[in-house]
């Protein structure tokens, strides 16, 4: 089978994993759905995918962390910045620190520089496999918000670590003073780059729109197309291009709040990222699963290197990495919640308690994914002097054996060990909610009547009398929504919710039934069709 041909098959394999999830139980990740047909597929074919290692991590990697940082609930990040870069950061430093000691006394054939970077490339958690977890497990909103913005920001402080550890074993010399150095640029620079080609990009983008226009798909294909920009140009500046794309994505999501794409722009560009998305993790983890079998005779062959002539000596190491993984990211976040509970007190604040059974769910839901797999695999097939890279294939197996028995363990442990747990609900949100929605009609009310008056005024107004009506029907449908948010009948409104709901769709369900008939018996063109329908899939899509 060609490698094109593989290609195609794991796009069709991503697609039948998303309804092989609704056949299985729901314990049952979609990440570890499509490991299955990954391997499925190495078996009845006859040649794998070879990727370069830096074409890999250019494809798949940009991209997805440029989504991640524009997507992160904002106010959740800023709110538990604190306990988010303790884990982030301070909790990546200690499992690359501990790990790779521990790692390097397993196997002690495997050099420490080597070790240290397995370490820490198997210390950034994943925010897609986690939430493929959680949408069948009762995670509570705070600790998932807290999750996605470790996620984001370890992946970085992960790959930079891993980058030095690589260049330590490369050079067999490592340097503080340098290597601190170099990560200020790395970061530094990094940043810059991400926020420099976003802003730059944007204002190119808003100056030839205004004067030429806005051509249809090119705003999504620019879109598209920044993560890479920022990615490359901070490779060229010798500073993390991972970084860059984070920070480009949360560059992006800032930019946004000016509101100057175009609303059909912003719905068909946030479905075409859905489907990148999708696309590039599942892809990834089918990857993973197509080259399971090699990576697993490459590490059997590379056993005697540890001292040991028995294949199943991979087992141990993978489960003792494994378990020293769990008990030091354990270990951080009981210290974590310690200190700040130590922080209460000191500022008289009311002390929260320590849950065990949310301790162990937030150790627990560490699981690695296409992250760790991005990066094993850009390991150098050579050393300097042309010899081969000590411990690859070991160093790739681990961090796949890292990468399934993470997923294994989240999705089977988690939902037993917040089954029957209930969670307070969180009426901030509908607060917040409520407030826009009240600001928003006042708002358009005043619109509408400054409007009005607008365009009665006008010389090409035709019949001036026509428009105190429309716009009395109008102003109506905003004062109903104003009631609907109204806290002193929140309660007589919030029982009709559910019951309006129901009645909108099939009111929605039957005009679209009606419009696909007319179409079908050509009493309507399908320009009308298309355009009708699309009309009636908004609404429901706000409803639903």
């Amino acid at each position: 089978m060609d490698s094109i041909e593989v290609v195609l098959v794991m796009l069709l394999a991503v697609v039948a994993s998303a309804y092989l999830t609704r056949l299985l139980p729901r314990a049952v990740p979609l990440p570890l759905v499509q490991i299955a047909l990954g391997a499925l597929i190495a078996a009845k074919s006859t040649r794998g995918v070879d990727l370069e290692p830096d074409l890999f991590f250019l494809v798949f990697l940009p991209p997805l962390l440029f989504l991640d940082g524009w997507r992160i609930p904002k106010s959740g990040l800023l709110r538990d910045k604190g306990t988010i870069l303790e884990l982030a950061l301070g909790l990546v430093v200690f499992t690359v620190l501990g790990a790779g000691l521990l790692i390097h006394w397993l196997i002690p054939a495997m050099p420490l520089p080597v070790a240290f970077a397995l370490a820490a490339i198997i210390s950034p958690t994943d925010p897609i496999a986690v939430s493929s977890i959680a949408a069948t497990t009762p995670i509570p909103k705070r600790l998932m918000h807290i999750l996605e913005g470790e996620s984001l920001l370890n992946d970085a402080s992960g790959l930079v670590c891993f980058r030095f550890a690589v260049a330590a074993a490369m050079t067999g010399a490592f340097s503080v003073s340098t290597a601190g150095l170099t990560f200020v640029w790395l970061v530094v620079a990094g940043i810059g780059a991400g926020v420099g080609v976003t802003m730059l990009v944007t204002w190119a983008q808003r100056w030839l729109t205004c004067r030429f226009g806005e051509p249809v798909g090119s705003p999504i294909l620019v879109n598209l197309l920044l993560p890479f920009g920022a990615y490359l140009v901070a490779e060229r500046m010798h500073a993390s291009g991972i970084l860059a794309a984070v920070a480009a994505g949360i560059t992006m999501s800032y930019v946004e709040l000016n509101g100057h794409a175009l609303a059909n722009t912003r719905i068909q560009r946030s479905a075409v990222w859905d489907t990148v998305q999708f696309a590039l993790n599942g892809i990834m983890f089918v990857l993973l699963g197509e080259q399971l079998p090699d990576i697993f005779r490459g590490a059997s062959a590379t056993i005697e290197e540890s001292g040991h002539l028995n294949p199943w000596w991979l087992a141990v190491y993978a489960v003792a990495i494994n378990v020293g993984l769990l008990m030091l990211r354990m270990l951080w976040v009981w210290a974590s919640l310690r200190l700040t509970i130590f922080k209460q007190k000191i500022r008289h604040q009311p002390r929260m308690k320590i849950n065990p059974r949310l301790l162990l769910a937030t150790t627990l839901a560490g699981a690695r994914g296409a992250i760790t797999l991005a990066g094993v695999l850009t390991l150098p097939l050579a050393m300097p002097d042309g010899s081969p890279f000590p411990a690859r294939s070991l160093t790739i197996f681990l961090a796949c054996s890292v990468i399934l028995v993470s997923l294994l363990v989240a999705s089977l442990g988690l939902p037993r060990l917040l089954a029957g747990m209930t969670f307070p609900p969180e009426p901030e949100e509908q607060r917040e909610e409520d407030l826009a929605r009240r600001a928003a009609a006042n708002a358009a009310i005043v619109a509408i009547e400054h409007t009005q008056v607008v365009l009665m005024e006008a010389e090409s107004c035709v019949d001036p009398e026509a428009y105190p009506q429309a716009a009395a029907r109008v102003i109506a449908f905003y004062e109903h929504k104003l009631k609907e948010v109204d806290p002193e009948n929140d309660a007589a409104w919030r029982k009709t919710d559910h019951a309006e709901k129901e009645l909108r769709l099939a009111a929605l369900d039957a005009e679209r039934t009606t419009i696909y008939d007319l179409a079908r018996h050509d009493r309507i063109s399908d320009d009308i069709s298309r355009k009708l329908v699309r009309e009636i899939d908004l609404m429901e899509a706000r409803y639903r």
